[in-house]
């Protein structure tokens, strides 16, 4: 296939815009249950540093939601404008479990957004909390159906193909709970949660290097570090059975991923190398002998499919899915590292006091979005050349569209998303470029009224309604 090929530029623009896409949810997901955290701690300690540091971080939550929003959307058009021979394949399937995402979870996340960021004052404190944890439920809950949708999508179940050669569902149970979803929905919560914990960790540290005795700085930090702590080594655990999962339902992914091309009993583990396509081996690399058939099948020689195994049109490129899965695993051991070297210097009340530890942690600090991204690019690219795994190929699931059409709205994407997301992004880090104060502002109601609409009056309280209650309002 030719980069030049409409196929292949649609692959690259919904990579494009699903790589910016992911990032949001990867910091919103664990973003929105840290808020439910705080506000928690808040009302059970009655400590006003917990809810400094709620306002400090809901400013970044509601930009990042109100950019995944968006790039979701525009992500989502693609299924019609490139994909729409998938789409109509496998809409009967897929589309239902996109709708039961929107009913159950976009709603749900919606419709308690407002009240979290703008409705202490207004609700109390007890239905905000509820507020603020149903966001939280809600982005859990969206990450369940979108798994689902992926996942059926590498390991399809529950269905049975009609007269016109759609995939329609059989069970809905099997579909949605189809063999990989479990260990794909555990493996992305624990991703997202690290990815929020080490992004909160680097701002922290960062903050910690110029003032020691910040004390939201400290509590951020340490809470990121009990993260690192207890779910780095939980990602490792859920990271291993993911892959006993793949090696059973799809071997050639292993093959690529480690980097074989001859079936053998009892394989290396290849540690680095270089994956040749049309030589069919793996250059250059650097082993540990038989440690590769006890990772996969837990028996020093048991045996592992290589890629000759397969026609050289079903196999996914090797080298790209043997680096990126790499690129993801050192990430995770980083950051398991980082997470013991806290526990340590906690142990020993030093946990604030490392110049080493304080600077590993901010160079951390992003990691969990290139863990994510390497992660995805591993998983997805380790599927070709299917769309759905073993049965729609993706040469045969594209819209019968030109190159050059393609081509000229990947080259818009690429500018207006640089532009847009760049901006949100650059925003973002100018929010956390300021330690976290004693009392952290809430959010800005101005630029509601500076689009023209007013902001509903407070239920109660003096000049509720008027323009005098809000002008006292906004000075408060």
């Amino acid at each position: 296939m030719e980069w030049s090929d409409a196929t292949m530029l649609a692959r690259i623009q919904f990579a494009f815009t699903i790589s910016f896409h992911f990032l949001f949810p990867a910091l919103t997901i664990g973003l929105a249950s840290y808020l439910a955290v705080l506000q928690g701690l808040w009302l059970w300690t009655g400590r006003d540093v917990f809810h400094s540091l709620f306002n400090y971080w809901k400013k970044v939550f509601a930009i990042a939601f109100g950019m995944g929003v968006v790039s979701g959307i525009v992500m989502t058009y693609q299924f019609g404008t490139n994909w729409s021979v998938f789409s109509e394949r496998a809409g009967p399937v897929i589309g239902p479990l996109m709708a039961y995402e929107v009913l159950t979870a976009f709603f749900l996340e919606a419709g308690f957004l407002g009240v979290m960021l703008f409705g202490l004052d207004r609700v109390g404190r007890g239905l905000h909390m509820f507020a603020t944890a149903m966001v939280a439920l809600g982005t859990a809950f969206s990450a369940f159906w979108i798994l689902s949708v992926n996942s059926w999508m590498h390991t399809p179940a529950g269905f049975a193909i009609n007269a016109a050669g759609q995939f329609v569902p059989a069970s809905w149970w099997e579909v949605i709970f189809n063999p990989s979803f479990p260990f794909r929905l555990v493996h992305t919560l624990f991703a997202a949660y690290l990815t929020t914990a080490f992004a909160i960790g680097g701002v922290a540290a960062y903050h910690l290097l110029r003032d020691r005795a910040n004390e939201g700085s400290r509590i951020m930090f340490s809470m990121a570090m009990w993260m690192a702590a207890i779910v780095a080594p939980l990602q490792i655990i859920a990271g291993d059975l993911h892959g006993l999962n793949t090696f059973e339902h799809q071997p050639a992914k292993i093959a690529a991923i480690e980097g074989h091309f001859e079936t053998q009993a009892g394989p290396p583990l290849i540690l680095v190398g270089w994956p040749d396509m049309e030589a069919e081996t793996t250059r250059y690399a650097v082993a540990i002998p038989s440690l590769g058939g006890l990772i996969l099948t837990h028996k020093w020689d048991g045996v592992v499919r290589g890629l000759k195994e397969w026609p050289p049109e079903d196999r996914p490129h090797a080298p790209t899915v043997f680096w990126t899965f790499r690129i993801m695993v050192l990430i995770g051991f980083l950051m398991t590292a980082l997470g013991l070297w806290a526990t340590w210097l906690r142990v020993h009340r030093r946990l604030y006091d490392s110049i080493g530890l304080l600077r590993f942690a901010m160079l951390m600090g992003p990691s969990g979005f290139v863990a994510v991204i390497a992660g995805w690019m591993t998983t997805e690219i380790g599927r070709q050349p299917y769309t759905v795994y073993g049965l729609l190929r993706t040469a045969e699931s594209a819209s019968p569209i030109s190159a050059a059409a393609v081509g000229s709205s990947l080259v818009a994407f690429v500018v207006v998303y640089m532009l847009v997301f760049g901006a949100g992004t650059f925003y973002i880090i100018r929010l956390v470029g300021h330690a976290p104060e004693p009392a952290e502002p809430e959010m800005p109601h101005r630029p509601v009224r500076a689009a023209g609409i007013t902001p509903a009056p407070a239920l109660s309280g003096p000049g509720a309604g008027t323009e005098g209650g809000e002008g006292e309002e906004d000075e408060r």
